[in-house]
């Protein structure tokens, strides 16, 4: 879907991160919090204020991806204190835009780039962004392609915008050398106007080995789909949160497990009321309910705090929300504008947006 006048179904890159020991990095709320009060972002400045960062992998407290606009995809291993520039050079030369990342280790990663027709593309690389190797270009110009996700090193998925009337699946088997488009029998078909929107790379998530989720708007009611055998069937449930028009629904999702989800979303338009912005499930995504005390604002990104319960992270335009109740209630953390956020299993928190901002979770 296209976002913020960019044409947008999510690029989504899955880039392979150093896994850096953390060990004489105490910054993070450390693994036993179960409310992160007390913390907050930390900047690390990119040096790349021209660029807005939708994409982000957290390895660990110390490394973590960052990839965005005019093809950039910046890393770090040393907690932001210097980052190294491994863009692919054919995505800066032709201006792409790439809006996730997935590591699966220090060196294997896949990225999606987003677009209409061929602006999608699949790249990877095996070398720690040293050199990418396309592995998919979209040829369909119906097809424009928003989000990416992996259950495991060599299975995933990514998600294209519908096309006749219902939203295409690509599938990989293989770590993302090759994909297939899977059949659309299993589909649900889908609303006028409805959408996966690319503003964080949350729109696809995979909550477990073979649970997967889509998060739409721009329909008349947003919805969470769900499938329980990667991909190949799909049961469709509405969401509180309000949609009915193409700036507004679900923008993101974020599974603690294959039971445990939150969604959070509204209308990114600046200066527009985003009531109910964000749901809760306990049942895998088959039912949702509105948060009790949602964030105050429009929200596109969210995640889970590592080895918490109840601790879990929203982020937006103008501000981050943090919850330590499931996301029954919320309360303010940070004003600062980012769009994306991701934790890693040690802890390290980090988030990315606009103006080359990427912060990481620390303790004030």
């Amino acid at each position: 879907m296209r976002l913020l006048g960019v044409g947008v179904c999510l690029a989504v890159l899955a880039v392979a991160a150093p896994a850096v020991s953390a060990q004489a990095d105490t910054g993070g709320p450390g693994d036993g919090s179960r409310d992160l009060r007390g913390t907050g972002w930390a900047l690390k400045a990119t040096g790349r204020d021209a660029v807005r960062f939708r994409g982000l992998a957290a390895v660990s407290r110390s490394a973590a991806w960052v990839a965005g606009s005019k093809g950039t995809v910046l890393r770090t291993s040393d907690g932001g204190r210097s980052w190294r520039d491994v863009s692919p050079p054919e995505a800066v030369a032709q201006g792409l835009e790439l809006r996730d990342i997935e590591a699966f280790d220090e060196r294997r990663a896949v990225a999606l780039a987003i677009g209409e027709g061929e602006a999608s593309r699949v790249l990877r690389t095996e070398d720690g962004g040293a050199t990418w190797t396309e592995s998919f270009r979209n040829t369909d110009p119906r097809a424009f392609y928003d989000c990416l996700t992996f259950f495991d090193a060599r299975h995933g998925l990514a998600l294209s915008d519908p096309v006749d009337g219902r939203f295409r699946l690509l599938a990989t088997d293989d770590g993302g050398w090759s994909w297939q488009v899977l059949p659309a029998a299993g589909m649900p078909e889908a609303q006028a106007g409805e959408a996966g929107f690319a503003a964080s790379g949350q729109c696809l998530v995979a909550a477990g080995p073979r649970d997967v989720l889509i998060a739409t708007g721009g329909g008349a009611v947003s919805r969470v789909l769900r499938s329980g055998d990667r991909g190949r069937s799909w049961n469709a449930t509405a969401s509180p949160v309000p949609a009915g028009d193409p700036a507004k629904g679900v923008f993101a999702l974020a599974f603690r497990d294959r039971t445990t989800g939150l969604a959070v979303g509204g209308d990114y338009r600046a200066g527009e009321a985003s009531p109910l912005a964000a749901a809760v499930s306990s049942d895998g995504g088959r039912t949702w309910r509105a948060s009790d005390v949602p964030p105050p604002a429009y929200r596109s990104g969210a995640a889970w705090y590592p080895h918490s319960r109840g601790a879990a992270l929203a982020v937006g335009p103008t501000g981050t929300d943090v919850t330590s109740d499931g996301g029954r209630t919320w309360r303010a953390l940070d004003a600062g504008s980012y769009d994306t956020v991701d934790c890693a299993p040690d802890g390290g928190c980090w988030a990315a947006g606009e103006k080359g901002r990427v912060g990481r979770l620390e303790r004030r």
